[in-house]
């Protein structure tokens, strides 16, 4: 059945926005979250049941209050993210602490705030986005992939724990999409995606509560290749790489 009440952080550009309208012209009520007021405004405008909430999601308080107030949620997509090179060469800690308090904190804390309400009705939907990036350790990415895999691991411990429940739990692992934040990048970008296919792909994965969901399909097969070298042979080989 479709959700009539979803709840998605990072919805203001990129595959927050993409999914937020999604569901929005599904006939969901999404509570769209987001910093940028102007943004959700705009998004607000696209289709109808979507309600802004101009929040930042490293406000743990802010972040938890807007999931309480939203009621009951039937889908909780944990999105927001950003990405941000930071070599170990010249390592800036605040950016390690923004990427972690991004991408894995609060992210953790959204899924962890909608839990209960869930597990009490006995059903209710929760998604967190990874990345391919969190299966091994990138070039000037330390704190993006280790962020991205403290979410893949957080996910698994969450589905196993709601087994026999009717909770669903699922991690998304995108790779290259087209996107606001994908387009600052200097580098190749292989099996690029279009924003459209990528929230086709998360949305049908979603409705039928997949555990995980990983696209594209070439860039999975090239991680899981990446996967299985040996960490004696993968690091000399990917110190070679300069992505920025």
């Amino acid at each position: 059945m479709s959700p009539k009440s979803v709840f998605i952080t990072g919805a203001s550009s990129g595959l927050g926005r993409g999914l937020a309208l999604h569901y929005a012209r599904a006939g969901a009520t999404v509570h769209a979250i987001a910093r940028r007021r102007e943004e959700l405004a705009r998004l607000a405008a696209e289709a109808p049941g979507i309600v802004p909430v101009p929040l930042d999601v490293t406000d743990t308080q802010a972040l938890v209050d807007a999931i309480h107030a939203a009621g009951d949620l039937d889908l909780v997509i944990a999105n927001a993210g950003v990405g941000r090179p930071n070599s170990a060469r010249k390592m800036d800690w605040a950016t390690t602490k923004l990427l972690f308090d991004v991408n894995a904190t609060a992210a953790c804390v959204t899924v962890a705030a909608a839990l209960p309400r869930m597990v009490e009705r006995n059903s209710g939907h929760v998604v967190a986005m990874s990345s391919l990036a969190a299966f091994r350790g990138m070039p000037g990415n330390a704190a993006y992939c280790a962020s991205k895999a403290a979410i893949h691991t957080f996910m698994e411990s969450v589905r196993v724990d709601l087994r026999r429940t009717k909770v669903r739990a699922t991690t998304i692992y995108p790779g290259f999409v087209k996107t606001e934040l994908t387009a600052k990048n200097k580098f190749p970008m292989p099996f690029l995606m279009e924003l459209d296919d990528a929230v086709k792909v998360m949305t049908r994965g979603i409705e039928r509560g997949a555990k995980v969901i990983s696209y594209p399909l070439p860039m999975v097969a090239f991680t899981r290749t990446l996967g299985v070298i040996p960490r004696s042979l993968y690091e000399p080989l990917a110190a070679r790489v300069r992505m920025f």
